[in-house]
């Protein structure tokens, strides 16, 4: 019995170009060892929507409990609010376009 040799040809994946999606700002995100804490604004904002339940833990659609707790200890120098936000809330911010390769790709538009 023979078998077809199945084509070895991978195809080609086209990956993202940062150009693509209309952004002002590339954000660095970067890492820290310290635990953070969510502001209580922002924390009475993400039960309002159903993001975090009544014991304040975070519920994201299509996040893995790992990945939450990698985006725990990461932050961003926000460029709209002018500081350091835990990296949680940079991702449900509205300006939030993607995360490619280190980076938050920002609309940059103001949040009031």
């Amino acid at each position: 019995m023979l078998l077809k040799n199945a084509s070895n040809k991978s195809k080609r994946i086209n990956q993202p170009d940062m150009g693509e999606l209309e952004h002002k700002f590339e954000v660095e995100i970067n890492t820290t060892e310290n635990k953070q804490k969510l502001p209580d604004e922002v924390k009475a904002e993400l039960k309002e929507t159903g993001m975090m339940d009544e014991k304040g833990k975070l519920k994201l659609k299509g996040v893995s409990p790992k990945m939450l707790k990698k985006m725990k200890q990461e932050f961003v120098n926000c460029p709209v609010l002018k500081e350091e936000v835990q990296f949680v809330q940079c991702f449900i911010c509205p300006n939030f376009q993607s995360r490619v390769m280190g980076k938050v790709l920002c609309k940059g538009d103001s949040l009031k």
